[in-house]
């Protein structure tokens, strides 16, 4: 069977259920409503789960809101204080903290550039400490952000930038920030991850390159990401479940072959329209097409929130008059 290829645990955990009609032993999930924002947060307590999960014992949360995709300044104000929120039950945040911030991804190819985006949005203040000797200080950490390209153009895995930069500048953390990829259209742009275990840099298109997690780094990893792009036989997936859901509402010639191809599960579906798509090389990466819009709201929401939340004195009246 082929993988539906999805880096979001709240889409892994919806597989084993539609497969297997039940909760995935070994994890603990919990959902709420804040406006328009809906918020699930998955914990993988135990091998049980993570081996199931194919994912490291840790914390997903997602943020979902179709608005995203909306020019609403009001809801990205929320989304991002949020985003904020649920950071700070991650990060332990205390006046001698040290954060790099990396924002992975080729800022040349619009759905992959919301790492270096975020990074250009962030308010680095590392030359500050270091300029006035300081080890502290109440209202900011120090926080730094580097933007490290991708393979193809550094000749550098990025594993090997980020380690060498943590071992000169010696931070407690790091916040990786990366494109993903979904397994439902519905879910592109309009979902902010963020997990405990780490990244795979270049997964939202399909090609992950060194982890980034503790293991390899030695310190803590935070990801934060959103789902930009689709693969083609996901996209046509979900158009041929609207339109076998459409058929088999009316009682007219030939809706019972709909019904027949209804009764495949989603994985079964995806496989068929792999096999056809694939000699043809045609299962390609979709994205929308006013994906530069999208992408430079989502931007302004994670670096929002990010601020917030590592530097005590700065709310979302400094980050709107200021930082932008």
């Amino acid at each position: 069977m082929y993988e539906i290829r999805t880096d979001l645990a709240l889409e892994t955990r919806e597989l084993y259920q539609e497969k297997n009609k039940g909760e995935i032993p070994g994890i603990k999930v919990e959902k709420e409503e804040e406006g328009e924002v809906i918020i699930t947060r998955v914990e993988i307590l135990n091998e049980e789960g993570q081996k199931i999960m194919n994912r490291p014992i840790g914390r997903y949360i997602t943020l979902e809101s179709i608005a995203l995709r909306k020019p609403d300044a009001d809801l990205k104000d929320d989304i991002s204080q949020l985003l904020a929120k649920e950071l700070k039950k991650i990060v332990k945040i205390h006046k001698n903290l040290k954060v790099l911030v990396v924002g992975l991804g080729n800022e040349y190819v619009t759905p992959d550039s919301l790492g270096p985006k975020v990074v250009s949005k962030l308010f680095v203040t590392r030359h500050f400490f270091q300029l006035y000797n300081k080890d502290s200080d109440e209202g900011l950490i120090e926080l730094s952000a580097i933007s490290p390209g991708v393979m193809g153009v550094t000749g550098i895995e990025t594993g090997e930038i980020v380690k060498g930069i943590i071992e000169k500048i010696k931070p407690d953390l790091v916040i990786a920030v990366d494109a993903l990829a979904s397994r439902k259209m519905e879910r592109v742009n309009t979902t902010i991850q963020i997990s405990t275990d780490g990244i795979h840099p270049g997964s939202g298109v399909g090609n992950k390159r060194q982890t980034l997690d503790k293991e390899a780094l030695g310190i803590p990893v935070i990801a934060i990401g959103v789902p930009t792009v689709v693969d083609a036989a996901t996209l046509t997936n979900d158009t041929i479940q609207m339109v076998i859901s459409a058929f088999s509402k009316q009682s007219r010639p030939g809706s019972e072959f709909y019904k027949m191809l209804g009764q495949l599960n989603n994985e079964e579906k995806y496989e068929l329209i792999r096999e056809v798509l694939e000699p043809y090389g045609a299962n390609v990466i979709v994205t929308p097409n006013n994906v530069d819009d999208i992408i430079l709201n989502l931007s302004h929401i994670i670096s929002n929130g990010i601020n917030m939340a590592l530097h005590p004195g700065i709310d979302l009246k400094d980050v709107n008059r200021y930082l932008h």
